[in-house]
């Protein structure tokens, strides 16, 4: 039994199929579904067509056969698979499909021979954080300042699109979920107070904590300048300790990315 099918009778989303769809019409019903749930077309229906020709990763979750999530990815020179986008239909998130996908690529990955799986995030996410470093196990590489330009879909609303990008080595085993703790329990010095505009004087050294907003696409939508003022925050804490040696690893239960020295 393949990992992705494991996790899948572990959540309540274990009637989800997930499969490599080669039929244009189904190309053309995952391009609508990025385009639904991006607010903006993502991708068009003879770019899937062609990746998954030219053996790229393209995938589609399906309930009751009803089309209800879509991943793509392509390889990468150093033989990694970048998993570019992914989308899941809006009622269903947050119940394991998103999951689901990912444990199939992992396992298309690895029987073709590649050994990790990169992508981006938005650092501001609080659950894709959890989930990329605490559920995978995927370790941060580098902070992406304004990675794609001003994205205009309906997830990022124009705002700098500032991306952690990390790492997923799936010869490692894969790591159980572990209880994330906050960030008093830590003891760890805090770099950026939530809320603050600005980090603290502290130097790169031991651990410190970063804080990020409880829910951005909220805060987003209540007030977009508040939004921004946070994305720059976060950068002005993130990118220059990340470049100073510092590692996240991980994010505490009450949302403070944790870092400590690599060297």
């Amino acid at each position: 039994m393949s990992a992705a099918s494991r996790r899948g009778q572990a959540c309540s989303v274990s009637d989800i199929e997930v499969r490599e769809p080669h039929d244009p019409r189904e190309h053309q019903a995952a391009a609508g579904l990025m385009t639904e749930v991006w607010g903006q077309p993502l991708a068009e229906p003879g770019l899937l067509t062609a990746l998954a020709h030219s053996g790229n990763y393209v995938a589609c979750a399906y309930r009751d056969g009803a089309l209800v999530g879509v991943a793509l990815g392509f390889r990468t020179a150093d033989n990694a698979l970048h998993s570019h986008a992914t989308a899941i239909r809006s009622d269903l998130r947050g119940r394991g499909v998103g999951r689901l996908l990912k444990f199939h690529q992992r396992d298309w990955a690895l029987s073709r021979g590649i050994e990790a799986i990169v992508w981006t995030y938005d650092p501001l996410v609080r659950r894709n954080a959890h989930f990329n470093l605490h559920v995978l196990g995927a370790r941060v590489e580098e902070y992406l300042p304004d990675f794609y330009g001003a994205m205009r879909d309906r997830l990022n609303g124009g705002a700098p699109s500032d991306r952690l990008l990390v790492r997923w080595a799936l010869d490692a085993p894969i790591p159980p979920v572990p209880e994330t703790r906050t960030a008093e329990a830590l003891g760890a010095r805090v770099l950026l107070e939530p809320g603050a505009e600005h980090p603290t004087d502290e130097p790169y050294e031991g651990r410190l904590l970063v804080a990020v907003p409880a829910d951005i696409e909220v805060m987003r939508e209540a007030s977009r300048r508040a939004a921004l003022r946070a994305r720059y925050a976060v950068r002005a804490a993130l990118a220059p300790a990340l470049a100073a040696g510092m590692r996240i690893t991980g994010i505490t239960r009450d949302g403070y990315y944790l870092l400590e020295e690599t060297r």
